[in-house]
């Protein structure tokens, strides 16, 4: 199904080309999002062995930002937050896209063909297809039933104790309508990270010499459902015999047995490794059309994904057996962020702390643009050290958020809250059992052992930092009165 926005009156511009405009011309922009892509599939070998060689021979020529963490959680507060240089989560959750600031609004002001290609199902929905001059979506993804096979039988592809907690089209849960949706493939080809890459291969050679444009390719993969050809999975678990786990639970990972969790992280590992490998395709495309030296890439994701930490499958608690807060832990929070671009010396890392909200104010600076947004940004570029220029920290700490209200005297039993990361720590004001936790990130990367009791200054001086933060960015009352006893 092919969804397009055409130019609208407000962008007037006349084609640049390369040759012509040699010293002038800004730089073109390729943002490569992949959803659910745990920083540790790249970086931490030893936590998840995924295959990456794509993304590796990336990162060789990029710069890596060691210390890059989501913001607003999770899909679409995520995206809202990158397009628009704001965070939003103090404010509002899901929701259609209606801020000021917009990426690709701002691009076009100064010259850019803007054009958007996902098979993310939920940015059509939320409108950020509304402001491309091009948008294209490759639907089906997640119970997406944009076309019905009534003909076929809905099978049960999982038990529904081992699988997210909901009933959808036909009282079936989300793994079995994507599967019937999809006609359960078994070949590579037919799954979404082709399919996508292609769009984005074909869109290149049909663009490579119009400068600048802005293409976002936006994967939904390595979302779940987690449905690989069984024969990469096996790759990671070559001898489980029992139903394929292709969907975490959203609840407690006891649930399952461990032949069952290392089958389920399996699956999430090959679906990881199929997305590293049609990224590979449109990076090989870029170095095909010679588009290194004039083009910035990036990749990214939104958040990660809990595989057994914290004795969790998912990344919020959607489960009507759990009955814990879920804080944003490093295995969600902390995310992967690499960048080539020209000018900029590859194959190093920046350990500024950085979120989503500082990518917009960075390219605009990469690329020379003198923008004045329509409202002024949360983020702040972090062009100076990529280029290895001396600079002073964008901030000292960084939250990763959800929208939060109390409901009554206190949050939701199963909220998802923030978390609080500096270099050293980090601090959750709302724990599983509501009691606030700290954590040594020397020591504890994953989060896992709660050190609070040791060090209880340190938390009191982190949830003024919250505190603090929130009021300078005048968030309403409701959103502080969580975090004030």
């Amino acid at each position: 199904m092919t969804l397009t926005k055409l130019t609208g009156p407000e962008y007037v511009a006349t084609r640049h080309d390369a040759p012509d405009h040699p010293s002038t011309q800004p730089p073109n922009i390729i943002l490569i999002n992949a959803d659910t892509y745990r920083y540790d599939n790249l970086f931490d070998r030893a936590a998840m062995p995924v295959r990456t060689p794509h993304l590796d021979a990336f990162a060789a020529r990029a710069v890596r930002m060691e210390c890059f963490y989501a913001g607003s959680f999770p899909t679409i507060p995520e995206r809202t937050d990158l397009i628009s240089g704001r965070y939003n989560w103090p404010w509002h959750g899901w929701k259609s896209l209606t801020e000021q600031n917009l990426m690709p609004k701002l691009l076009q002001n100064h010259g850019y063909v803007t054009q958007l290609l996902c098979d993310c199902p939920h940015l059509f929905n939320a409108n950020f297809h509304q402001h491309f001059n091009g948008a294209y979506a490759i639907r089906g993804q997640e119970g997406d039933t944009f076309f019905l096979r009534m003909n076929a039988p809905i099978q049960e592809v999982m038990p529904r104790e081992k699988t997210r907690t909901g009933h959808h089209f036909q009282d079936k849960n989300l793994v079995d309508l994507h599967r019937w949706i999809n006609r359960y493939w078994v070949c590579e080809d037919d799954t979404f990270p082709p399919r996508t890459a292609a769009y984005a291969v074909r869109w290149l050679e049909e663009n490579a010499n119009y400068r600048p444009f802005f293409l976002w390719v936006d994967f939904f993969d390595p979302h779940e459902p987690w449905d690989p050809p069984e024969y990469m999975v096996k790759k990671y678990d070559a001898d489980y015999d029992g139903i394929p786990m292709l969907h975490p639970n959203y609840g407690k990972a006891s649930d399952y047995t461990p032949a069952e969790l290392r089958n389920l992280r399996a699956h999430y590992c090959a679906e990881a490794e199929l997305v590293d490998r049609w990224v590979g395709r449109i990076l090989q495309k870029v170095d095909d059309m010679g588009l290194w030296d004039n083009t910035i890439v990036i990749f990214t994701t939104d958040h990660g994904m809990s595989l057994g930490e914290h004795n969790r499958t998912g990344k919020s608690n959607i489960n009507d057996n759990d009955d814990r807060r879920w804080p944003l832990y490093a295995e969600v929070a902390r995310i992967p962020f690499l960048i080539a671009a020209p000018g900029v010396a590859g194959a190093r890392t920046v350990d500024l702390l950085a979120q989503p909200v500082d990518i917009l104010p960075t390219l605009l600076d990469l690329s020379g643009l003198d923008v004045t947004p329509p409202v002024p940004f949360h983020g702040a570029s972090f062009a100076p050290a990529l280029r290895g220029e001396a600079q002073a920290p964008l901030r000292n700490f960084v939250i990763c958020g959800s929208y939060l209200r109390k409901q009554g005297e206190t949050v939701s039993p199963t909220a998802v809250t923030p978390v609080l990361y500096t270099d050293k720590w980090a601090y959750a004001p709302i724990g599983p059992d509501s009691e606030p936790e700290l954590f040594d990130l020397e020591a504890d990367p994953l989060t896992e052992i709660n050190v609070i009791a040791d060090y209880p200054a340190i938390a009191n001086d982190l949830h003024a930092k919250l505190i603090g933060w929130l009021r300078d960015l005048n968030a309403p009352d409701e959103a502080l009165a969580v975090f004030i006893q």
